[in-house]
């Protein structure tokens, strides 16, 4: 998976997790809290994939002279 996609996903599952969360505080739901819950935090590992990928090119790119 590209640097993108995995910033994106991550992006996409933090912010479908907070509404869980919302839904599930909104309701009195414990369980859609903590589904919630547990995909904003997969989002942002998700997110920090993508930008460690990210940095990890831009490291390369500099020790090749190719930026």
């Amino acid at each position: 998976m590209s640097s993108t996609t995995d910033k994106l996903k991550g992006l996409a599952n933090e912010a479908v997790g907070n509404v869980k969360q919302g839904l599930g505080q909104a309701t009195g739901n414990d369980r859609l809290v903590a589904e919630g819950k547990a995909q904003e935090l997969k989002g942002e590992a998700q997110r920090t994939v993508g930008e460690v990928k990210d940095g990890v090119k831009n490291a390369a790119d500099t020790l090749t002279g190719r930026r």
